[in-house]
């Protein structure tokens, strides 16, 4: 009799260290289902990877003609496709990471229902597969920094960080959505409205310092203010970081990222059986 390894499922897991330990097990398989999704989602499309750089393009078209030149918003002297650009590029990877993520365990219904792994597996794939959007888009903001003549610093550096806590925001909030769209399938739409109505509750096509003063610490409660803060600030300002507004931004993100995967993991149980 040949001896068989026996996986021994805990459903009731939480999040602590051993679970990156787990998911590091699994790294083909992400990498392979971010592969997967790529090439599904650029096949046979005109523009191809030109999808992820149009997006932000025609939102900052479109700010610099309402905010700029209608509005007129002040942008503290930074050229307006710079102020706005440099907000779209975190701001797009969060919507349609988001988007993408919520749909992303009924999309792959065939393999949830048939074998076993961790299904965070499926969001982190979905996360992966976009954040090679951001990357692409992010190409372009430095080619309009060199043509704008907007100089590098060294805040720069901080990029990294600001990007691990939009990352911890975004699996967090796909952890939940996801896991909700498996048993109320009209989810995913309203995800979609409330991006377009968060997109205008964060300091994307104006500054922060528009907001009145009186409504501004149930607004900064907002974890992507002090992060679309953050990235302005590096990138176009070539400043630190709002620390007060960036330090909200990470506490709220990561204590968000521990409870979802508390969540998602009990809510795994009756996947197979609800999808």
């Amino acid at each position: 009799m040949t001896a068989q390894e026996i996986t021994v499922v805990d459903s009731r897991a939480r999040f602590a260290p051993g679970v990156l330990f787990e998911l590091v097990r699994y790294r083909e398989l992400i990498f392979a289902l971010t592969q997967r999704e790529i090439k599904a989602r650029y096949r046979q499309s005109l523009l191809g990877i030109g999808w992820a750089i149009a997006q932000p393009l025609a939102f900052m078209v479109v700010f610099s003609l309402v905010f700029s030149r209608v509005a007129r918003l002040p942008t503290e002297g930074i050229p307006y496709p710079i102020f706005a650009y440099a907000a779209l590029v975190p701001w797009t990877f969060f919507s349609n990471a988001l988007t993408t993520a919520t749909i992303g365990l009924v999309s792959q219904r065939s393999i949830v229902t048939k074998t076993y792994f961790p299904r965070e597996v499926i969001i982190l794939a979905q996360v992966a597969a976009r954040f090679v959007d951001f990357l692409a888009a992010a190409l372009i903001l430095a080619g309009m920094m060199v043509w704008y003549g907007v100089a590098p610093t060294l805040w720069l550096l901080l990029l990294p960080v600001l990007l691990l806590i939009l990352l911890a925001l975004i699996v967090a909030l796909s952890l939940i959505t996801s896991a909700l769209n498996v048993s109320y399938r009209d989810l995913a739409p309203v995800v979609g409205l409330g991006l377009q109505v968060l997109l205008y509750l964060t300091p994307v096509a104006y500054s922060i310092t528009s907001v009145p003063g009186e409504i501004l610490p149930l607004y900064v409660l907002n974890p992507l203010v002090g992060l679309i803060e953050g990235f302005r600030s590096v990138v176009a300002r070539g400043q630190p970081p709002p620390w007060d507004l960036l330090a909200i931004s990470a506490v709220i993100s990561f204590v968000l990222l521990a409870a979802a995967y508390a969540y998602f993991k009990r809510a795994e149980r009756a996947f197979a059986d609800v999808i």
